[in-house]
């Protein structure tokens, strides 16, 4: 209801907060905000709290706890995230409504001072509400529908509750749904609110080889020389690639370690994402204990997914002459769990052959797949440990799209 004082009012019926949650939707599909990562969590994190009655709690270090992922303890003073965010957003908000076309909405505010939105109608909206002279202003779809209430007399708030359900009529259950974070989203939680730099810990392979070097004054000319290398496989960079560049968008620092150059004090101190299976230790010392983990015979001819609930089956297989084709079936493993050695969230992407490697890393990056794979699994999927069984067909060397085979939660 609008305040005498103030003219804030305060959503009390599930259509009013619902017609609050459409204009958020509307303010974020805004350019001052949808390319932002940052700035619609942090609004639509607030705007929830105070739209379920839980302004009050709306703290500096509440948010950056829950928002940004900072220890409860951290120093508020040293890390001014959350002030300069909501200032960011204010100036926003202040565009986007100075903006032409925004005039007749719903005011979502985030008042200096404050971490708790508040919301209020424009002026035209209230002289309908309370009637003394019609705007000179051109009617608009809310002008059309409010003039029949205001001649019949129709006290403010059934005005009020009108506009809401015209909001609910017009989408915003869709607002509800919006305000949820993304299967992305959920996903990647752990490091994305994690104000660690993410540990990349990709398969190196330590060889003597040569090394060919052009002449500065003369680049036709060149000359090979002997040099001890550190290599990693051109498939394994396509993970890295994909996967740090979104956690960039997110603000989110990284660092890449070859295999035999991680520590388990390395994984202890940030979370983890290992790329590669057979060429990674790490990977098959944290999937070893898992239901589903690889697996291999003594020649290392054939490879495979193994499921401790059905050892003997292996429907997952892949022969080392298969592979040499180029033409093949791979299997691949994305797990994220916590880790009870280090305490620390990890992310494996690794497959049987290159080729799942490379699909799971596309997997991890790919909203569609993700939004799938929440939809085969229970609603607390997000708090949970899961493994993801993918397939993919490899032509002449390429992968094709990850499918999921199987899905399994902890």
């Amino acid at each position: 209801m609008f305040s005498e004082q103030t003219d804030i009012w305060t959503p009390s019926s599930e259509e009013e907060k619902a017609a609050v949650l459409q204009q958020l939707e509307r303010l974020l599909r805004n350019p001052h905000f949808h390319k932002s990562k940052r700035f619609p969590v942090f609004l639509k994190f607030v705007v929830a709290e105070a739209l379920a009655g839980r302004a009050d709690n709306l703290k500096e270090r509440t948010l950056g706890v829950e928002v940004f992922g900072k220890d409860p303890n951290y120093d508020t003073t040293d890390d001014p995230i959350v002030r300069v965010t909501a200032g960011e957003i204010r100036k926003r908000i202040a565009q986007y409504y100075q903006e032409p076309g925004h005039e007749h909405e719903i005011r979502v505010l985030l008042p200096a001072g404050s971490y708790a939105p508040q919301f209020c109608f424009p002026e035209e909206v209230k002289s309908l509400v309370h009637p003394q002279v019609l705007p000179a202003v051109e009617l608009s779809a809310l002008e059309t529908i409010a003039l029949p209430i205001r001649k019949r007399g129709v006290s403010w708030r059934k005005f009020i509750a009108a506009f809401a359900v015209l909001a609910v009529a017009t989408g915003a259950i869709f607002a509800w749904q919006n305000l949820r974070p993304s299967a992305m989203e959920q996903f990647w939680a752990p490091f994305v609110k994690s104000s660690d730099p993410v540990l990349f810990c990709i398969a190196d392979q330590s060889q003597y080889s040569t090394i060919n070097l052009r002449d500065a004054a003369n680049p036709l000319h060149q000359t090979t020389l002997n040099d001890h290398m550190v290599t990693v496989i051109i498939d394994d960079v396509s993970p890295l690639v994909n996967i740090a560049g979104f956690l960039h968008t997110y603000g989110r620092t990284y660092r890449v370690q070859g295999e035999t150059a991680t520590t388990l004090t390395d994984m202890r101190r940030s979370p983890s994402v290992l790329i590669g299976a057979y060429d990674n230790s790490w990977t098959l010392r944290l999937t070893a204990p898992l239901r589903f983990h690889f697996a291999n015979n003594p020649e290392m001819t054939r490879f495979w997914i193994e499921d401790r609930n059905n050892p003997t089956l292996q429907n997952r297989l892949l022969e080392r002459s298969s592979q040499d084709t180029g033409t093949y079936k791979d299997y691949a493993i994305v797990a994220r769990l916590l880790d009870p050695n280090t305490d620390r969230f990890v992310v494996v992407a690794a497959g049987v052959a290159r080729g799942g490697t490379v699909a799971a890393g596309e997997f991890l990056v790919d909203s569609h797949r993700m939004e799938e794979l929440a939809g085969r699994t229970p609603r607390d999927w997000s708090h949970k440990n899961l493994e993801v069984i993918l397939e993919t067909q490899v032509i002449d060397g390429r992968s094709g799209p990850p499918r999921i085979d199987e899905v399994y939660t902890w």
